[in-house]
């Protein structure tokens, strides 16, 4: 496929969460809510996806059960007409590797509690079992009930004695996303501590490795420091694909400074524009990467539920079933728009903000399977009739698919052996 040609076709993920992004979805007469916890349902839907040629599935996770209370109380609800717990997401992705080929495969992780090192064997060790396909959707939590599971950070904790409506000191939100970017670039340096040939595997002389084409990172920041370098050698893509969801400029930022993909979520075309400009206003400011390596483009997607259905007033009306069994419209929850339409409405709106400067669309299914067999099914073949969508793989890893080139190893760029840098940097 030719560059050229990739700029016409949109870029389509899926974001898989339990019974779909509808609280009502798992009483859908085709959903499959006793095999959530199966290796099978996962698959199933996986396959789907991938026989739908989407770019990448990203699959939700947290630190705590979900809650339909206000996001500052630090309290799991007592709802009991919910989906409540979830598979960890790396370990799925590592078992959805064994069932596919093609497809991108993006677990998500929170940075603000979990240890960067582990992340990043884990991410890496993906991207060699899948040669090439692995990324990480990094998510960043204020949530008191999260931080609360750590036993750290007791002034996340305390948020938790929030007056309603008040949301945590600038400061501290500042504080909490400054550390993941440095999460973020731990990872980015461990995936380059191994040189692309740092493996000799010379029987004849007995050696397996050159140790000169190790490094440490030597990452020391105020929440953490890695010394490094990884246990697992550098991945197939160089550097997995990282991507991150945002709502408001601090993410933004975030998104800006350390991200390859990020996610948006407009309601209309305005919007669309203007969360771009957004974004790439704050792209044009970070620093550049360590010595070049790797600046490339950002990708961004818009975030939207969607209720599909070929057959007109059709979607809208499920919707409103789902929202009645629910006892609450979806609309007054969800952070992105949700979209009740047929597969063509979907696919207008899907052109019209690409020409709004976004990529494509992460599409959360408001039930599945039914939605996620809509996107598969209807729209990519209406996407593919306009010319607006691919109608095979072509690409090997998932970088490739998006157009980004594999990043050169920033230790061997330099010549630099054995780092001891202390600030964080891109």
């Amino acid at each position: 496929m030719t560059s050229s040609a990739r700029r016409e076709h949109l870029h389509l993920a899926v974001a898989l969460d339990g019974a779909g992004w509808h609280p009502a979805a798992w009483r859908e007469p085709t959903a499959r809510p006793t095999e959530l916890f199966s290796a099978a349902y996962w698959t199933d839907l996986v396959r789907e996806a991938e026989a739908g040629l989407l770019d990448l599935v990203t699959v939700e996770d947290a630190l705590r059960l979900q809650s339909d209370d206000p996001r500052y109380t630090g309290r799991p609800d007592e709802r009991t007409d919910r989906v409540r717990g979830r598979l960890d997401a790396v370990l799925l992705a590592a078992r959805l590797a064994l069932v596919t080929e093609h497809i991108g495969l993006v677990p998500s992780a929170t940075a603000t509690h979990t240890e960067p090192f582990h992340l990043s064997k884990a991410i890496a060790t993906l991207d060699h079992t899948t040669r090439g396909r692995a990324g990480v959707r990094v998510q960043v939590s204020l949530r008191p009930d999260e931080a609360a599971q750590f036993g750290r950070r007791a002034e996340l904790v305390a948020l938790a004695e929030l007056a309603p409506g008040r949301t945590p000191p600038p400061a501290l939100v500042e504080d909490v996303f400054d550390e993941g970017r440095d999460w973020v670039e731990v990872l980015r340096r461990l995936w380059d501590s191994w040189e692309d040939d740092a493996e000799i595997r010379d029987a004849a002389t007995g050696r397996f490795v050159d140790a000169a084409k190790l490094h440490t990172v030597d990452f020391t920041g105020p929440r953490f420091s890695v010394r490094g370098p990884s246990i697992t050698q550098r991945p197939p893509q160089g550097q997995p694909l990282v991507a991150a969801l945002s709502h408001v400029p601090v993410a933004h930022r975030f998104v800006a400074r350390c991200a390859d993909l990020g996610f948006l979520t407009p309601h209309d075309d305005d919007e669309a524009r203007r969360l771009v400009a957004a974004v790439h206003d704050e792209r044009e400011v970070q620093p550049p990467w360590p010595d070049g390596a790797g600046d490339q483009p950002l990708r961004l997607l818009a975030d939207v539920v969607v209720v599909l259905d070929p057959r007109p007033g059709a979607a809208a009306e499920r919707l409103a079933r789902l929202d009645e069994t629910a006892g609450t419209p979806l609309s007054r929850s969800s952070d992105a728009l949700v979209f009740a339409g047929t597969p063509g409405e979907l696919a207008d709106l899907a052109l019209a903000w690409r020409d709004a400067g976004l990529d494509g669309l992460r599409l959360r299914p408001a039930a599945l399977p039914d939605d996620l067999h809509a996107i598969t099914r209807t729209l990519v073949p209406e996407l593919q009739r306009r010319g607006a969508f691919r109608t095979a793989y072509a690409e090997r890893t998932l970088r490739e698919r998006l157009g980004l080139a594999r990043p050169a190893n920033r230790y061997a760029l330099t010549g630099h052996h054995d780092t001891a840098t202390t600030e964080s940097s891109r």
